[in-house]
């Protein structure tokens, strides 16, 4: 009887843990995914676009709970997403991506943020980093002019 009394306890204990460690990782998953929104708005040369999607990672930034990334982090990214959002220009929206890209970047070596692997690539004309969900190169900083220009640095799985 005691050992199956161990046996629900510790069941209940690994449920409630997976509960959160899945709670976790949607947050973050969705974090991520809002950064790509932002990334593709940006190589599509659409302002607009680029601002609602900013607009919508603030708000994922701002339900993650200080237990899982730090507040310091958090307000780090919800600055420079907010500087994206209400710039209306995408040239000073991509000079903020930079900042944007290596919180994310720093992010994504702490953090699994997608199941599937995530792409980190480099633009030597920019000198600028960005996260993507693929291998193919879509420039978030010269857009159209540039779309291809850049190499995948290194592959996070």
């Amino acid at each position: 009887m005691k050992k199956y009394i161990i046996s629900i306890v510790f069941s209940i204990f690994s449920i409630i843990s997976i509960s959160a460690q899945s709670k976790k990782d949607v947050q973050i998953s969705k974090l991520y995914q809002n950064y790509i929104a932002i990334k593709s708005a940006l190589a599509s040369d659409d302002a607009d676009k680029t601002s609602k999607a900013a607009t919508e990672f603030i708000k994922t930034a701002s339900a993650i709970d200080y237990k899982l990334i730090s507040e310091g982090n958090l307000n780090i990214l919800r600055k420079d997403a907010t500087a994206i959002s209400e710039a209306r220009n995408i040239n000073t929206q991509r000079e903020i991506f930079f900042n944007l890209s290596d919180n994310m970047i720093a992010l994504a070596k702490e953090f699994k943020l997608s199941e599937n692997p995530v792409y980190i690539q480099y633009c030597p004309m920019a000198d600028g980093s960005w996260l993507s969900d693929e291998a193919k190169i879509v420039n978030p900083y010269y857009g159209s002019s540039m779309l291809s220009c850049g190499s995948v640095k290194s592959t996070i799985k």
